[in-house]
């Protein structure tokens, strides 16, 4: 179990981290998000030990970490930090070296892992040689290679393709289903949305939006309708309680305030013709996020 209890972090004035707390469990994927500068890095290193918050704690199946439990822990940063003039096999029997792993475990795992993502020809390739989204897989798979029961991923979507975007989404299901616990923090809210189930948003070092995704989209309220057919766009704005319409070329988007504006809208939608499409959904993780943290830039 991770436990971030009340940690508080300052850089001389400046409050980096103020006063977070949450829980991470075994077969927990945890969204760590926020913009630039919210204290997303902070937190990942005060997870890994790197940094001793000013006040609370961070606790690792109740302990610090410190030497006797950091093999048990990947963590893939957001700048990428590859040694580019050695090959890939080097860097990954340096990597699982610094965790006490033996080098035949390495190359066995390395093995598995190229061809995992599809890259095995690319063992005794240097770094450099390798394009950008290659660099990548293998920053991945150095944070992966010592099989860790705590995987932290800052970025780790980071200028991935669709397709290498849901190979890195299944590896992380997989350590999910092994009892790993993962936390990371992503741009890419809809896959944060897809297979995360806890999340904190921070904004200037305050968890703005915390908990189970499912109840952070029950309380924010506001829904969408979408709709296609012979709707009079205007007739849909006048109706009270819909805050905005979105004329899009196959669909038109309702926001509503909350559920019951919903029967209203449908009370109209059966007055017009040709509907082949009403669906009321909560609003996503996207719009809850941009609400949230303008409204926390207004109120500053």
């Amino acid at each position: 179990m991770l436990e971030v209890k009340n940690a508080r972090m300052l850089y001389g004035d400046l409050v980096a981290v103020d006063h977070l707390s949450f829980t991470i469990k075994p077969g927990d994927i945890f969204g760590l998000l926020g913009t630039n500068g919210a204290g997303k890095t902070t937190t990942f290193r005060m997870i890994m030990g790197l940094l001793d918050p000013t006040e609370g704690e961070v606790l690792y199946n109740g302990n610090k970490v410190g030497y006797e439990n950091v093999n048990e822990i990947g963590y893939m940063i957001e700048e990428r930090s590859l040694l580019t003039k050695i090959t890939v096999k080097e860097l990954m029997l340096y990597f699982g070296q610094l965790k006490d792993m033996e080098p035949k475990v390495i190359l066995e795992r390395l093995d598995y892992w190229l061809d995992r993502f599809d890259i095995k020809d690319y063992k005794n390739k240097k770094i450099k040689e390798l394009s950008k989204g290659n660099q990548q897989k293998i920053q991945f798979i150095s944070a992966i290679i010592n099989n860790p029961k705590l995987l932290v991923l800052d970025e780790p979507f980071s200028g991935l393709d669709p397709i290498n975007m849901e190979l890195f989404v299944e590896v992380i299901r997989d350590f999910q289903k092994q009892g790993s616990m993962v936390v990371f923090s992503s741009h890419q809210l809809d896959h944060v949305e897809s297979f995360c189930e806890e999340l904190v948003v921070l904004e200037k070092g305050k968890a703005i939006i915390e908990g189970r995704i499912d109840q952070v989209k029950k309380d924010f309220k506001k829904q969408n309708i979408r709709i296609i057919g012979d709707v009079e766009v205007d007739k849909l704005r006048a109706i009270p309680g819909v805050f905005k319409v979105i004329e899009n070329s196959n669909e038109i988007i309702a926001k509503i305030e909350n559920e019951k504006i919903a029967e209203k809208v449908f009370e109209y939608i059966r007055t017009c013709k040709h509907i082949t499409k009403y669906d009321v959904e909560q609003a996503t993780l996207s719009e809850i996020f941009i609400a949230k943290v303008g409204q926390n830039h207004e109120e500053v």
